[in-house]
This record gives C-alpha cells, sequence and structure tokens, in this order.
C-alpha cells in the first residue's frame, strides 16, 4: 500500500513529463500520429553512450552528448548527464536549439517536456555515486523519447535497481539503451535485472568499453532473448518491424 500511494504522489506531482512513454494517457493528441502508416525511427550508435536519434520527420537528437561523439550534421536536441566529462559538455555547439540537462541545478530535480515536431522527450531523475562513494541526488536522469509510436529510454548512468515507482513513472519502453560496463555505471548481473524489469523489446548496449565486457552481457542475456551482432552502427525501427522476441542488437562505434 506505501509504494501503491508512493507511485500515485509521484505521478500526481510530476505532471505531463512522465505520461509521455503511456501515450493513450497524455491529455494532447500524440505526435506521431500524422506520420505515414509505418513511420521508422533510425539509431545509430555513435560511440560511448551516444545514440543519434532521427525521426520520420528529420528531427535528430542525441544522447549523453559531449561533442566527443558527434553526428555529422548539428542534432536539433542533446541531452546530457552529470556522471563523467564523457557524458556532458558545457559548451555544446550554440547551434543546438535544445539543450536538455539531466542532473538537478538548484532546489528542484530536472524536469523535462520537449516536444520538436514528431518527437517528444521527457526524464526520470536518478541517483548517482558521486566520487567520494556518497550519493548525488538527482544526478542523473533517464530520457524517454516518443516519436512514430515507439517509445525510447536511455538510462544515462544509472547507478541502481528501478523502484516500482520508476516502472510506473516509465510506462511501456519499447527500445532500452543500457550500460554494460560491469563497473562504472552497475554490475551486470544488475543490468540484466534492469532489462527485466523494464522488459523492452529491444535492448541496445552501450557503454561497454571493450569487446570482453559485451560479450559478456551477451552471454548473461542469451536464456532469454535473441542476441544480434550488426555490423553497421545503426539500425531502423518501427512499430511493425519491433521483434516479437525480446533482442538485444549489439552495435558497432568507437570506444
Amino acid at each position: 500500500m506505501i509504494r501503491l500511494l508512493a507511485a500515485v504522489f509521484l505521478i500526481a506531482v510530476s505532471g505531463p513529463a512522465f505520461s509521455a512513454c503511456a501515450p493513450v494517457a497524455a491529455a494532447k493528441p500524440r505526435v506521431w500520429r500524422a506520420a505515414a502508416d509505418d513511420p521508422v525511427v533510425r539509431i545509430v550508435f555513435l560511440g560511448h553512450a551516444s545514440f543519434l536519434i532521427e525521426t520520420p520527420d528529420r528531427v535528430s537528437a542525441v544522447t549523453d552528448f559531449s561533442g566527443v561523439f558527434a553526428p555529422d550534421r548539428v542534432p536539433d536536441l542533446v541531452t546530457m548527464n552529470h556522471a563523467h566529462t564523457s557524458h556532458f559538455t558545457l559548451a555544446p555547439d550554440p547551434r543546438i536549439r535544445h539543450v536538455l540537462h539531466g542532473w538537478q541545478q538548484g532546489p528542484k530535480p530536472p524536469r523535462h517536456d520537449t516536444i520538436v515536431r514528431d518527437l517528444r522527450v521527457t526524464n526520470l531523475p536518478t541517483n548517482i555515486r558521486n566520487w567520494g562513494g556518497g550519493t548525488e541526488i538527482n544526478g542523473n536522469s533517464i530520457f524517454i523519447f516518443e516519436s512514430a509510436g515507439l517509445c525510447i529510454a536511455h538510462l544515462g548512468h544509472l547507478h541502481h535497481l528501478l523502484e516500482p515507482a520508476d516502472m510506473d513513472a516509465l510506462g511501456r519502453i519499447d527500445i532500452l539503451m543500457i550500460g554494460v560496463d560491469g563497473a562504472y555505471t552497475m554490475g551486470q548481473a544488475d543490468a540484466k535485472q534492469v532489462v527485466e524489469q523494464i522488459n523492452p523489446r529491444i535492448v541496445l548496449p552501450m557503454h561497454y568499453f571493450s569487446m570482453s565486457n559485451l560479450a559478456r552481457f551477451l552471454d548473461a542475456m542469451r536464456a532469454t532473448h535473441a542476441i544480434e551482432l550488426r555490423q553497421e552502427p545503426g539500425i531502423e525501427v518501427s512499430r511493425m518491424t519491433l521483434p516479437e522476441r525480446p533482442t538485444v542488437v549489439a552495435l558497432p562505434g568507437p570506444h
């Protein structure tokens, strides 16, 4: 009962930012309905924790943007997390119109609900470890990207398992980007458990540093997930092409 009340309270105070991945409950129309019958989202692994997300209307977003791993053209929107300098920059290209910080600055947690044409981006703040071994409250955000009927979650530098209230806030997630280094974020057993908690159709490993780290994570997932090793760093996904069996898709990228 306490957990249920906590979840209800969180949703009540957070407003529309947490309705994004339960879009049927959103007050405003879903932003993707005017697109093609089966619109496609393109996702490219740029490296480390950075992915390029391109919508059917050619809106581009980059996750955990540091300026090091960047696409050829200036993105419309970037998200950042306050873990290490490889996950954010305080001097982004001024041509980027929307720069979303995932860490708390000031007395209130970060709250984002940004719509750029057919892309909607919201966030769920989480805590992280600091360099002294303590806890930095709201030092990270799970960013959720909604386009073409897909809900894509980037966990950033998540350091812990999710609580029931977190799961209620996230809603349905179709594609999950998760750090699998096994050390700097969370252990691989915990990463596997987070995947089980969220239960996405596609898992995109990131932040793996070495092929041996990636291989260990893939081995841990084989009993419950199909495994795809891609030669190219990008995939195209639509609601119609989501796999029936949950699938881990390993994309190559610079490290």
